[in-house]
């Protein structure tokens, strides 16, 4: 009797989960596999699905004689194979039909920051793709080190491919600008068996050539194509930029057969473009209105360039800013604003917001993690994502996707590389893969951890599920002071970006967890508030804690002050304290008070940037 059964997924470990799978009783003998691709059933059966998904449909078929393949093409017959691979054996009877959610299923290294040799990048892509993810974004150039070869321009390589200092805390943005012990890059030939490995995998290699921001490495190698010697943008105003670029761009286009070609276009800071008589004319002689226009500017011409190759533009979602490219598809990164304004307006959309997608957060405890980029990312986190969430149906055409992002600032082991992808890139598979129907955060986890072994028994070096500390435990503690509830008046306000629980955040009771936002209030200023605790009563401690993430450009105050009144217009100071632990991620600020008192104000004074505190506790 055949049965449905959802939970032997995770007894056999196999990632993603598939469409269906029904088993049977009992176990083949069959050792060989047929294959039968192209066959008019199953392509009359898969005829409703969208043309992506029909490429790499496949069914398995186990019976006691035989184990049968069938597909429309070898890339559902890959896939299939790959299936295979992650059931036990003998194989048990039964059917498993397959097919993918979303055609574009990605990881980003980021090997500008810290280098990644070819070996290591072969490496990565077997795991990859044994998950059934099939885009390998390669992000190439940045600040920090060109890492392609340019033969028109080696100076490219020969000047900005070395650095001093090992981290980003030691080199900073201008690191490339020294030679020095650290570097490298990827020779053409290197690029050439990338390429065709992947292909090999049915995985496309996209690479990312920056600009015109995060370009300070090319503005040094190359004079004459930033507004100064020393911009971290690239001039859009010179024609001798976009002959360079379209140079570069006809190599990069030789090695990488990709229909699209990443060009950046985040961040950049355009503090040169408006004083820059090469801009101001460009501006003026294109009607070009402000800095952004220009950026828009830039990115357009090289659309058109793209496009003349017959290839597609991608870009982060700042490439909306200025009004978008008419056949550009956008990466959405700062959440999923800029991806859903772009389906709205017709262009396609790849969904890689920060706060679920970006791998280079800490993915336990920070305090027993290694040093990672700012803000905390568990598993769990990140498989409950919906790239879908918001999109209308009659829109979701334009949802290419999903992908995972992993910068590498803080990680200059290939080692570290490794903990941080995995188990939590099984995740993006999943979600990329499996339609929402199967999810199960149990099941998953089960599986993941299962593969994450395997993988550490050939060598890789994965994060073990098993030994997860979690989310910080003060979150889950409703706290109980004399101070909830309390009357609260703010002298300098919070961050509209990060309000917690707004008037009351600093009173209800909840703590933050690991990483900012949530239940921590964020302030772009010093924090000075009073509480009213509603009645004269005896005080005897007052503290808060504050959250530091200097990758995130959160610290902890330089000086913390506590005031106590008893009619709102006499202060005394109970405490002034000097910064405590500066380089402390979870730091409380607190003093003995051993007074009566109505009133309580609480002072922190920043270092630099941000302050992050989640509740003024009174005891």
């Amino acid at each position: 009797m055949k049965v449905i059964i959802t939970l032997l997924l995770a007894a056999l470990g196999i990632l993603p989960a598939p469409v269906s799978y029904e088993m049977a009783d009992g176990v083949t003998r069959a050792t060989e596999v047929e294959v039968v691709e192209g066959k008019r059933a199953f392509s009359k059966w898969s005829a409703s699905l969208p043309a992506f998904a029909r490429k790499e449909a496949y069914r398995i078929t186990v019976t006691p004689k035989r184990i049968r393949i069938e597909a429309n093409t070898p890339e559902g017959v890959y896939r299939a194979r790959t299936t295979l691979t992650q059931l036990e054996q003998p194989y048990h009877c039964g059917v498993i039909i397959d097919y993918p959610r979303f055609a574009w299923r990605g990881a980003m290294l980021d090997i500008s920051r810290h280098f990644r040799d070819k070996d290591f990048i072969l490496r990565q892509i077997d795991a990859l793709s044994e998950v059934k993810l099939n885009v390998l974004h390669l992000h190439l150039t940045d600040a920090a080190g060109w890492r392609m070869e340019i033969k028109s321009h080696p100076e490219l390589t020969e000047k900005a491919a070395w650095r001093v200092g090992d981290t980003w805390k030691e080199w900073g943005e201008q690191g490339s600008r020294y030679e020095g012990s650290y570097g490298g890059f990827l020779s053409q030939a290197d690029a050439r068996e990338i390429v065709a490995y992947a292909a090999e995998r049915h995985m496309t290699v996209i690479p990312e050539v920056e600009m015109p921001g995060h370009s300070r490495e090319t503005v040094y190698a190359v004079p004459g194509v930033g507004c100064t010697p020393d911009s971290d943008d690239l001039c859009p105003g010179k024609e001798s930029t976009f002959t360079l670029l379209e140079e570069i761009l006809d190599e990069v286009m030789d090695l990488f057969p990709s229909e699209y070609i990443h060009i950046g276009g985040d961040e950049a800071g355009k503090r040169d473009w408006s004083e820059c008589p090469d801009c101001r004319r460009r501006m003026q002689e294109e009607g070009l209105a402000n800095v952004d226009e220009l950026q828009s500017y830039l990115v357009r011409r090289i659309e058109r360039y793209l496009n003349a190759h017959g290839r597609k533009l991608i870009g982060w979602d700042e490439i909306l800013e200025g009004g978008l490219s008419p056949n550009a598809t956008v990466m959405s990164w700062r959440g999923t604003d800029g991806g859903l304004q772009a389906i709205r307006e017709g262009h396609d959309a790849i969904m890689t917001p920060g706060n679920r997608c970006y791998l280079d957060k800490a993915q336990d405890a920070p305090v027993l993690e290694p040093e990672a980029f700012g803000g905390y990312l568990p598993l769990d986190s990140v498989y409950v994502y919906d790239p879908a969430a918001g999109i209308p149906a009659d829109a979701l055409e334009h949802l290419l996707g999903v992908q995972g992002n992993l910068w590498h600032e803080m990680i200059p082991e290939p080692s570290h590389t490794e903990y941080m992808l995995y188990p939590r890139i099984f995740a993006i598979a999943e979600i990329g893969w499996s339609p929402l129907s199967a999810k199960d955060p149990e099941d998953f986890r089960e599986r993941a951890a299962a593969l994450a072994a395997g993988l550490r028994e050939r060598g890789y070096h994965t994060f073990k599920l098993e030994e997860e500390v979690g989310e910080r435990p003060e979150r889950n503690v409703v706290l109980e002071h004399l101070g909830i509830g309390a009357g609260v008046t703010y002298a300098t306000p919070w961050h509209k970006s990060y309000p917690a629980g707004r008037a009351s955040a600093l009173v209800d009771g909840l703590q933050g967890g690991w990483s900012f936002g949530g239940n921590w209030q964020g302030f772009l200023s010093d924090v000075d508030v009073t509480l009213d605790l509603g009645a004269v009563r005896p005080v005897h401690y007052v503290t808060a804690t504050f959250l530091a993430h200097p990758s995130a450009g959160i610290y902890q105050p330089a000086r913390v002050r506590i005031d106590i009144s008893t009619d709102g217009e006499h202060f005394t100071t109970v405490s002034d304290l000097l910064g405590q632990n500066p380089d402390g991620l979870y730091v409380p600020y607190g003093a003995p008070v051993g007074r009566d008192a109505r009133y309580i104000r609480y002072r922190a004074t920043r270092t630099r940037e941000w302050l992050f505190t989640d509740e003024i506790q009174v005891y």
